[in-house]
């Protein structure tokens, strides 16, 4: 079968496709046939390299996979052949201390598709039969493709961590990217007020038609904390909900309200930060850190999106031959919405 893979980490340049061999559903798992899968920054690190992981090679990349279960492995009964379906791409143990109260992406053996085993950018891929969900019915194969994990991540960071409020503000850094994106269509259905933030005046002027309230452009306004009070007649914002990391850090402290709340998924605009630990507790805030979501977060973010109709914003589709220059265009920051693979 096709599938795009690395056999060593560096640029690039060292992603290839190649024909592998299928794989063979184990105990509990099925073979999915994958229609579309999406890539995520989280294709990047695994390419590059992170820190204390190892790979069998070759490493499948991706994530996020829609299709077809083709055949079961022993002891599924909970799916058929045949059924169209969605990955959550969070793997766990599935017994142990968090896994039994429903805190899968806890538990400290969690891992995700193409990091901890080899992920979706293949014809064909064995997943667990109880990471799988019916795909909405209103979405197609990459729309489908593109809703796990940057929703499912979204949605953990405002609903579950966050506790977000239908009328409340929400900042949202660097809108473009999957997760911010989600985090505006989330926001918006919740019934919450989003300001967004962007050196890209189209990118900007797409949010607002999404519904995004007000937007900044940090890049002709540097003073994003500022701005933000501004907005909010000195008030702030109840939520920044940030996938950048160390870039934002001080401007979340800026732009939040007394008793606000912070929440963090990403470092792609750095790791390393110093804190204002008075800032901290004398604005009684709360910073949180979120990673992907539970078995439970994924039922309700998919149930809302169907209820709602709501579909996810692709950026652009590419077939699996051009997974590299998929790629290329994630890594240079160009897209708006979700970049999909087309397989089948």
């Amino acid at each position: 079968m096709k599938a795009a893979c690395i056999f060593e980490h560096g640029d690039l340049e060292k992603v290839r496709i190649e024909n592998i061999d299928a794989p063979h559903p184990g105990p509990g798992e099925v073979l999915l046939e994958v229609h579309s899968a999406a890539l995520n920054h989280l294709d990047i690190w695994v390419r590059k390299g992170r820190p204390g992981s190892s790979y069998s090679y070759p490493h499948v990349l991706g994530s996020d996979a829609a299709g077809v279960v083709l055949k079961l492995g022993e002891g599924v009964n909970d799916i058929k052949a045949g059924d169209e379906v969605i990955l959550n791409p969070g793997l766990s143990c599935g017994k142990g201390e968090f896994c039994e109260r429903g805190e899968q992406n806890v538990d400290p053996a969690f891992g995700i598709m193409g990091l901890s085993r080899s992920g979706a950018f293949a014809e064909q891929i064995c997943v667990p039969s109880g990471n799988l969900l019916p795909k909405p019915s209103h979405l197609d194969w990459n729309e489908a493709a593109a809703l796990p994990l940057a929703y499912l991540t979204a949605w953990r960071m405002l609903m579950t961590r966050a506790c977000l409020a239908p009328g409340e503000t929400v900042l949202i850094h660097g809108i473009g990217g999957g997760v911010a994106i989600a985090g505006l269509q989330l926001a918006r259905l919740a019934g919450a007020e989003v300001l967004a933030t962007s050196s890209s005046d189209e990118k900007l002027e797409r949010a607002r038609k999404l519904g995004a309230r007000h937007t900044i452009n940090y890049k002709s306004n540097p003073e994003v904390g500022k701005a933000v009070r501004e907005l909010t007649g000195g008030r702030g914002v109840d939520i920044a909900f940030d996938t950048v990391g160390a870039a934002t850090w001080p401007v979340n402290f800026e732009a939040v309200r007394r008793g606000g709340r912070i929440v963090h998924c990403g470092v792609t605009g750095g790791a390393a930060v110093q804190a204002n630990i008075s800032a901290l507790y004398w604005n009684h805030l709360t910073v949180m850190g979120s990673t992907m979501g539970s078995h439970a977060d994924f039922r309700q973010m998919v149930r809302a999106v169907s209820v709602a109709g709501m579909k996810p914003v692709i950026d652009q589709v590419f077939p699996l031959d051009q997974a590299r220059q998929a790629m290329g265009r994630m890594e240079a920051g160009e897209q708006f919405g979700k970049i999909v693979l087309k397989v089948k």
